[in-house]
């Protein structure tokens, strides 16, 4: 696995590459076909954070800690990203009866796309909603949210001419996701 770090606030030594690196190498012996995970190692205000994305075969593994050491983050996003693979790996052990995670993961993968109807089953989908989506901008559409007393509001950007999404994040700001499409 490949690791592309970056810091923002923060000078990248060896020390702190080749550290990060070793712990999170350690999850390769829980997932195959990993080719690259993105580390973002920050320095806000006095807290030290971690945030590790590593996509996996259409799903996405994700771990974001601080604390007020880098060392420490880097221990706790390693610990919550092997508690998300062992949560996955327990529930395929139970519907694969022991067969390897590497294994039941890739075909757990390849089922839910084929078969998307059973992954909705299993997911217990419980509410539908449609509503007409009206040409807003950014500003507008985190008003509407906020309004509503939803964590995250769809609109159609009218900038862009492409449907968006704005989220409130933990650190009280807000994000945009532009889904680009290849």
């Amino acid at each position: 696995m490949r690791f592309d770090i970056r810091g923002k606030n923060i000078e990248l030594t060896d020390a702190l590459k080749d550290y990060t690196t070793k712990r999170l190498s350690k999850l390769e012996k829980y997932i195959d076909d990993v080719k690259e995970a993105q580390v973002a190692l920050s320095i806000e205000g006095e807290g030290h954070k971690v945030e590790v994305t590593i996509p996996l075969n259409g799903v996405i593994l994700r771990g974001e800690e601080a604390s007020d050491d880098m060392y420490a983050s880097i221990d706790l996003v390693e610990e919550k990203l092997e508690k998300q693979i062992d949560k996955y790996k327990t529930r395929l052990y139970r519907s694969n009866r022991g067969a390897g995670l590497k294994k039941a993961l890739a075909e757990e993968i390849k089922n839910e796309l084929e078969n998307n109807e059973k992954a909705t089953e299993r997911f217990n989908i419980v509410r539908t909603k449609r509503f007409a989506l009206k040409p807003m901008d950014e500003e507008e559409a985190i008003m509407q949210m906020n309004l509503l007393g939803h964590s995250f509001f769809v609109f159609f950007n009218a900038d862009t001419d492409e449907v968006n999404v704005v989220y409130k994040r933990k650190d009280s700001n807000y994000g945009l996701i532009e889904p680009h499409f290849d």
